[in-house]
């Protein structure tokens, strides 16, 4: 862990990119209140601080030690516990390829990687392992050596998908490989409300597109991603409302009728629900 803490202070950035595709690291020095966001189809791990992770009624606290896979991209509220100038959190996430994953799997052994008996949550926390650790710290070495870069990244990150497949949460990043598993048609039925977060829509739509029964599609929807599909909806309009008020601040009706509101009190209170203060007070502050 030490060599990877090292490693990731001497090559953060101010705008968390880094030369290797689908590598990001952070530096956070404040903690502030939990923010709103999409989770990404990640996995993370935090060699300094912890964070707290709250998607639905689910809370996901992960330090140094774990990691955390989200094999969905969900809507979700985060913030860094204690951080601050003097100690603050630091981590790395690498953006998981499901493509990577399908290959992976024709290559394993029949029967060494059992599908999931149902669905499994979309964002789950593991115990990082010393290989998963290894494999991660030699990644991150690598800017170091940019000219060994286009070659031995991509087998890094092979490396590294095979022990999520293979670790803890394994059932959950196979999923992102199968393209017929519950989860890959949660997660397409999850897009469709992202994409059209606006617009109403009927769950025995949704449902149908997905190839399941009503009620099997909405215990599948829960079961991922911890909301349903109108809490999801709900949650991917009040998002997209806060970013459109920190360009039109004054224009809170304009904004609710965007984002799907025929009510703009309505508006309010799912906003004040949701944030704790009214869009008028969020924008001032």
């Amino acid at each position: 862990m030490e060599e990877l803490r090292s490693l990731l202070r001497r090559h953060v950035r101010p705008d968390q990119t880094t030369a290797i595709d689908g590598l990001h690291i952070a530096k956070i020095e404040r903690s502030g209140p939990p923010s709103p966001s999409m989770s990404g189809v990640v996995l993370a791990v935090l060699v300094e601080g912890a964070k707290r992770l709250t998607v639905g009624e689910r809370v996901h606290l992960y330090r140094p030690g774990d990691y955390l896979v989200a094999s969905v991209d969900l809507p979700v509220s985060g913030h860094f516990v204690d951080a601050t100038v003097a100690e603050p959190a630091l981590g790395m996430a690498l953006v998981l390829e499901p493509a990577l994953i399908a290959d992976l799997l024709q290559h394993a052994g029949p029967g060494d990687l059992p599908r999931p008996a149902g669905p499994v949550p979309g964002i789950a926390v593991g115990k990082l392992t010393d290989e998963l650790l290894d494999s991660l710290t030699r990644l991150v070495r690598l800017l170091e050596r940019p000219r060994d870069q286009a070659v031995l990244a991509p087998m890094l990150k092979r490396e590294i998908h095979w022990h999520l497949i293979t670790g803890e949460q394994g059932a959950a990043v196979r999923q992102l490989g199968l393209a017929d598993s519950s989860m890959n048609h949660i997660t397409r039925a999850a897009r469709w409300i992202r994409d059209n977060y606006a617009e109403q829509f009927r769950v025995e739509d949704l449902a149908k597109r997905s190839g399941m029964s009503p009620s099997g599609f909405y215990r599948h929807f829960q079961t991922v991603t911890a909301l349903s599909p109108i809490q999801f909806q709900k949650q991917v309009r009040l998002q997209e409302a806060r970013l459109l008020l920190a360009a039109h601040p004054r224009d809170i009706a304009t904004v609710a009728h965007r984002v799907g509101y025929d009510s703009a009190s309505q508006f309010s209170r799912e906003y004040r629900r949701q944030y704790g203060v009214p869009p008028s007070q969020d924008v001032v502050a």
